[in-house]
């Protein structure tokens, strides 16, 4: 009976969490916000947009006063923005505090943007707050469409989770822009941080580097301290100006090179000059947060991270270990940011560029991991309204045995790819295309598992594979790209697989 009981109440909460999935899907998406906004463009740089927030944000039960109680560290930019949040989560958890993470997109599970001490919060957590928060904001409705859109939604339900499982310190990955991001609710952070900056959403933030600098300072807040890797000139210039205006403290970080390490050192599992610049922002974040609470937890205390060095500060509280903060980095896990996966099709390259800046690295990357062993095949996409041409004319030259274009779907039955097979007959249009812009040596799937099905016929028809070559496999140009291919490869996002 007790059994039975329990059996119950397991598949009434799967039952909730399915209904609030599906929900969720039917508010308003960041695709359908992104389409709406190139036709009109004042809607994207209203300041409308944080009063907006602000209401729903009420009506879900969390004052701006309450809010302030939550301690936060909020990131921007361009590129990096999860791997720099994801590495300063893991330092902090390192340090025995319980952390909060929001980021965006997910790529299997819509859980994997809030997680609590570095793992995607539960279903059952995740349909009990969801429902908490819909139903409020279905009650305080003043018409039928009043309502958040869905990151919108995402962002008030973040809130709500983080302050009442009271997380020490809640790490904020902002969507898009900075300063009228729904994120931007939060008026004193801790500390802030920007990452490297590149044009980026042009319809949306500006068409030059300068107005993509001045929407990412937008989370600049008076009286806070801000990080920023090194910027262009005109970007940089445009950071240093915002950080007067708003009376913030800006300061630029070290090169990874610079830092002293005592026991341990991160340095070959942060071997990338991208992963390098990234873990240096996420060193000095996690460190300032450290001290600005060093007298609020009486478990903790600090060194200070100036030019690279570390000058150890007597506290009778404790100091923070660099050892830690090499475990930290060094353990990071952030699936599908040049990430490396060995299966039995081949060896995989998954990494979500999508920018030109982003997609060079990558393909830096993907060249010097693959060496000239087997022969190179690409699965890419894009998401959004991005033109390829120039992400496909780089990829080129890398002389790939075959193009895979396919839309952003898995091909199983799982409740997040059923809600993307909505738009699967747009993408495949597009791959049609992409594959035409490529040339020969193209093929368009419906599904990766379709690419998969391909790329194992081919395996055993090719008999140079019978020497132990293997396939070297990218797959690029979009995130939502890269979680269709994890839920094949990896649903669970354990950093192997069994494929």
């Amino acid at each position: 009976m007790i059994m039975e009981r329990a059996l119950d109440k397991i598949s009434c909460y799967n039952d909730l969490y399915k209904t609030a999935v599906k929900t969720l899907y039917k508010l308003l998406s960041n695709r359908d916000y992104l389409n709406s906004a190139t036709k009109d463009k004042s809607q994207a740089r209203s300041p409308l947009k944080f009063l907006d927030t602000v209401k729903y944000l009420v009506r879900s039960g969390v004052t701006l006063e309450r809010l302030d109680s939550l301690s936060v560290i909020h990131v921007a930019g361009t590129k990096g923005k999860g791997s720099t949040c994801a590495y300063t989560e893991s330092i902090l958890r390192e340090h025995n505090f319980k952390t909060g993470f929001f980021s965006s997109p997910h790529l299997v599970t819509v859980r994997e943007r809030i997680r609590i001490n570095g793992r995607p919060i539960s279903e059952s957590l995740f349909a009990e707050y969801f429902w908490k928060v819909y139903r409020k904001l279905e009650d305080a409705k003043e018409h039928e469409c009043d309502m958040p859109m869905y990151f919108k939604f995402l962002t008030i339900l973040m809130f709500n989770i983080f302050l009442d499982e009271n997380v020490d310190v809640a790490i904020i990955e902002v969507g898009i822009g900075g300063l009228y991001d729904s994120t931007n609710v939060v008026r004193n952070p801790v500390c802030v941080g920007i990452t490297s900056l590149a044009l980026e959403h042009t319809n949306l933030l500006g068409d030059t580097i300068e107005d993509i600098a001045y929407q990412k300072s937008g989370i600049f807040k008076p009286g806070t301290v801000a990080f920023s890797v090194p910027q262009s000139p005109q970007a940089m210039r445009v950071l240093e100006r915002r950080a007067i205006e708003l009376k913030c403290k800006l300061h630029v970080v070290p090169r990874f090179d610079e830092y002293k390490w005592e026991n341990l050192t991160p340095v070959h599992e942060v071997r990338n000059m991208t992963r390098q610049q990234n873990a240096s922002l996420a060193i000095q974040i996690a460190t300032e947060w450290i001290s600005s609470n060093r007298n609020k937890f009486s478990t903790v205390a600090r060194n200070v991270v100036n030019d690279g060095s570390y000058d150890t500060v007597t506290n009778s509280q404790v100091t923070v270990s660099t050892d830690k903060i090499a475990i930290g980095l060094a353990g990071c896990k952030w699936p599908g940011r040049m990430q490396y996966m060995r299966s039995s099709l081949g060896n995989f390259f998954l990494d979500g560029a999508h920018t030109i800046e982003s997609m060079k690295c990558c393909i830096s990357w993907f060249t010097d991991l693959s060496g000239k062993n087997g022969r190179r095949l690409l699965i890419f996409n894009t998401s959004g309204t991005r033109d390829p041409t120039i992400l496909l004319s780089l990829l080129k030259p890398l002389r790939f045995h075959k193009a895979y274009f396919v839309p952003n779907f898995a091909g199983i039955q799982s409740l997040d790819d059923d809600m993307n097979y909505v738009a699967s007959d747009e993408q495949i249009v597009k791959c049609e295309v992409n594959a035409r812009v490529w040339g020969t040596n193209s093929v368009v799937a419906r599904d990766v598992l379709q690419v998969f099905q391909y790329i194992k016929n081919g395996t055993e028809s090719e008999s140079s594979y019978e020497n132990g070559e293997r396939y070297q496999i990218l797959v690029t140009g979009s995130l939502h790209l890269i979680g269709a291919v994890l839920a094949v490869l990896d649903p669970h996002l354990s950093m192997k697989t069994q494929y």
